[in-house]
């Protein structure tokens, strides 16, 4: 992590719901991560990285969108395996985002395998490497932020489950709250360390709220109550699997946590709802009709509507029309010709 000073959490306008997201991923690791959607210019970097801040080691790595695995999980130590001859561990993004943030910009746009991957060892929070000769387990326990915009392409379902919290962000900002998110940014830049020092009191208010929350956090119990009700909305929801369950149930946990509150009450699980659904709520769609069943015979045909449906198409295989009678025939008078 470097010394640059970033925009504090704290001094972000609106954004209320991805702020909650993000300090719940803060208070709870185990919840998954956050996938944050939105168009472009929505300020999702600079919220993913305010959140490095709330963390106890303050690490914020951020994984480059082309990234190969070796440099995902790790790789051998080539210097040591050459100079030295001995099968050295070189560490990887994996390694330096433990008790930290590990950031992926435009995650739908990441090899699959690399997100299935990264999914996995941000669940398990360990990292196991066994290739060329090494065999390696590190702690890798970080929260997990991706951001993608829709427009540029979607997440795959199964990948885009093992996220555990999702919240989109509107592009619609109303004037006034844009004219204040401007200046602020517009303070930031002129002079970043006056910026940081003025917002540093309500930061470190937050700061402590977070920290309070993961002394407490253990103490409230995963009651029944709770996980009864979150099974039913879940169902109710028609998700697939059961990852929604266990996400909702540690998210209420945390909300709960982050209010000071001793037990799960109704307004955590509702306030934590939508996180952990939108992304994984199945739309139905309502049954298709039954065909109708064919005539035994075909229907009579009707000329006048048999015509109209031909007109504009042509007569390509339609026979000549017969010759009509129109009557006597007049010879035309010969006149003299003018002298």
């Amino acid at each position: 992590m470097t010394d640059t000073p970033h925009f504090p959490l704290a001094a972000v306008v609106g954004a209320d719901a991805l702020k909650l997201a993000l300090c719940l991923a803060a208070i709870d690791p185990k919840i998954g991560g956050v996938l944050i959607e939105g168009p472009r210019g929505m300020a999702k970097s600079t919220l993913a990285r305010g959140l490095a801040d709330l963390l106890a080691s303050g690490q914020f790595v951020t994984l480059p969108l082309g990234a190969t695995e070796e440099r995902l999980v790790g790789t051998l130590d080539l210097d040591a395996a050459l100079g030295q001859g001995r099968a050295q561990f070189s560490p990887g993004v994996l390694a330096k985002a433990d008790g930290g943030v590990l950031y992926v910009d435009e995650v739908n746009l990441l090899p699959d395998h690399l997100v299935d991957l990264l999914l996995d060892v941000a669940a398990s929070g360990t990292n196991l490497i066994e290739r060329d000769g090494i065999s390696h387990r590190h702690s890798a326990r970080f929260v997990l932020i991706g951001t993608m915009n829709p427009e540029e392409g979607e997440l795959r379902p199964q990948l885009l489950d093992r996220f555990g919290l999702n919240v989109a962000l509107d592009g619609h900002t109303a004037p006034a709250e844009r004219g204040q998110i401007i200046r602020r940014r517009l303070d930031f830049d002129s002079d970043p360390a006056a910026f940081c020092a003025e917002w540093e009191p309500a930061q470190q208010r937050l700061r402590e709220r977070c920290q309070q929350a993961r002394t407490c956090l253990l103490q409230i119990p995963l009651d029944d109550t709770a996980l009864a009700q979150i099974t039913e909305r879940c169902f109710a929801a028609g998700v697939d699997g059961l990852r929604a369950d266990l996400v909702w149930l540690r998210a209420a946990r945390a909300h709960a946590a982050w209010r000071g509150a001793q037990a799960i009450a109704d307004e955590d699980i509702d306030a934590v709802a939508e996180f952990a659904l939108r992304h994984r709520r199945r739309e139905h769609t309502a049954p298709a009709p039954a065909p109708t069943q064919a005539p035994t015979q075909a229907p009579t045909s009707n000329p006048n509507e048999t015509s109209q449906s031909r007109e504009g198409q042509g007569q390509w295989g339609d026979l000549p029309a017969r010759a009509l009678p129109t009557g006597a025939r007049r010879d035309v008078p010969s006149w003299p010709k003018k002298p």
